[in-house]
């Protein structure tokens, strides 16, 4: 029996994405405590108006690592487990108790078919598994294809985002009194989550703020 479960467990082993070590989970025990350690002690922080931010992590060290490599190397797992990280600091700490509907900021459609899946989205469904809300994957489209954020200005970003949304049919007639939170990989500016949150309210629906896995924000513990 013995045997035949190291047989198994052998078989089941893949390597770290990080590390390249062999591990049973999605990354080995030492970059696990790397991406742990990189965790905000007050996930709340930046929850305040004019956009409210709930991030797990600072965008730094393996956690900025494991990003890149959920993005482009076709590692869609570590999005999934970064939701369930941030679900997990949500109910430890949660900024809103009331109901609410999860909906990931989308990509362009051909941006996701080359990439072949949305990483907000896998992060939406780790946090939606964690936290019990409603997850909403179609509700917001990127109809706009937009330029890379990165090395632009506030204003340059906020310029590439004008008009970027829209949101569906199906979506228009969600219910006024239970407002949206969005998810997001990393929050930066926020010139993305003030596009998406001017799409809402433009059909009247009530956005409750950004939870993002990951923030550049200066952010102390």
């Amino acid at each position: 029996m013995t045997i035949l479960k190291s047989f198994f467990n052998l078989f089941l082993q893949t390597n770290c994405p990080l590390c390249q070590r062999s591990t049973q989970t999605e990354f080995c025990q030492y970059c696990t405590k790397q991406l742990q350690s990189c965790q905000l002690q007050n996930s709340s922080h930046l929850w305040k108006q004019p956009l409210p931010v709930f991030a797990w992590a600072n965008y730094s060290g393996a956690v900025k690592r494991a990003i890149a490599i959920m993005k482009y190397e076709n590692q869609p797992q570590i999005g999934r487990l970064f939701g369930q990280w941030l679900g997990e600091a949500w109910l430890l700490n949660p900024p809103f108790t009331q109901k609410l509907m999860v909906v990931p900021i989308p990509l362009h459609p051909s941006k996701q078919k080359q990439r072949g899946y949305n990483q907000a989205a896998l992060i939406a469904e780790g946090f939606c598994q964690i936290t019990g809300f409603k997850f909403k994957n179609n509700a917001l489209a990127r109809v706009k294809e937009t330029q890379a954020q990165f090395g632009l200005s506030l204003t340059q970003r906020e310029t590439n985002l004008a008009q970027a949304f829209s949101i569906s049919s199906e979506f228009r007639h969600h219910p006024t009194e239970v407002p949206v939170l969005l998810i997001d990989d990393i929050y930066t500016t926020g010139a993305t989550a003030k596009s998406a949150i001017q799409t809402f309210q433009q059909s009247r629906i009530s956005v409750l703020g950004l939870a993002a896995v990951a923030t550049t924000a200066k952010v102390e513990g």
